[in-house]
């Protein structure tokens, strides 16, 4: 199967050699429990995003818009600007936080990645922006 994208922020470089590794629930920083790691893996096209986020899994859960509120279309926009920003900061580590900023993700806007996957990428998104401050593009993220 193909990798879209892999997302990983701080706390992954903490602990960069036990991702492989089953890991127990935990409040401790150093550690990400199962529930911090989510992926959405799309099948029919052979694509897969793992997002490895503490909190993102609560937060999509609990606090994101339900799935149906946004169409896929308006997703998928904001997601090709969202990700071409994004992009545009990891090329610029001197500008901005390379910490934040690791990875390139490769999103192009002729793929259809389906609901499920335009849906937990541009929730991660806005959850990104709400919880380290960022504003990818003029979008004002909300809940």
């Amino acid at each position: 199967m193909k990798r879209l994208f892999y997302l990983i922020t701080l706390t992954i470089l903490s602990i960069s050699c036990s991702a492989s590794k089953p890991t127990e629930d935990t409040t401790s920083n150093n550690q990400i429990s199962k529930d911090d790691i989510v992926t959405i893996a799309n099948d029919d096209i052979e694509y897969e995003i793992t997002i490895i986020e503490p909190g993102f899994n609560a937060w999509l859960r609990s606090i994101a818009r339900p799935k149906g509120y946004y169409t896929q279309s308006y997703m998928e926009l904001h997601n090709w600007n969202f990700v071409q920003e994004y992009n545009n900061r990891v090329l610029n580590p001197q500008q901005y936080n390379p910490r934040l900023y690791e990875l390139q993700i490769d999103y192009q806007p002729t793929v259809d990645y389906g609901y499920d996957v335009n849906y937990k990428l541009f929730n991660y998104f806005i959850y990104f922006q709400l919880t380290y401050k960022q504003r990818l593009t003029a979008y004002v993220p909300r809940i």
